[in-house]
């Protein structure tokens, strides 16, 4: 898959330090990847949900963090629309972002 951008990740790393290291997990595992559908990315993230709108919503460092994005099967590519705390996940609707 290709991440659309890391730099999301890596500004979000700077600030949150503790979720560093799951999110760069997160980002090789995905990039390492070649989904095909919902199941195959759950074989991945067992924790991952779909809430429409091609968006999926993962769970970061033990759920301390979500990670929302988009994800295009067809061209491989995952676009990464939020990334921050559960309290401000939960501020958002994650299937309009």
């Amino acid at each position: 898959m290709r991440i659309v951008t890391f730099l999301r990740i890596k500004e979000f790393a700077i600030k949150y330090h503790d979720a560093d290291v799951a999110l760069k997990d997160w980002y090789y595992k995905t990039q390492n990847s070649t989904w095909k559908n919902i199941s195959e990315v759950k074989d991945t993230f067992n924790s991952v949900d779909y809430v429409g709108n091609n968006r999926f919503v993962f769970n970061i460092r033990g759920n301390n963090y979500r990670l929302v994005c988009i994800i295009i099967f067809a061209s491989q590519k995952v676009y990464i629309r939020f990334i921050g705390s559960h309290k401000d996940y939960d501020k958002i609707n994650a299937s309009n972002i």
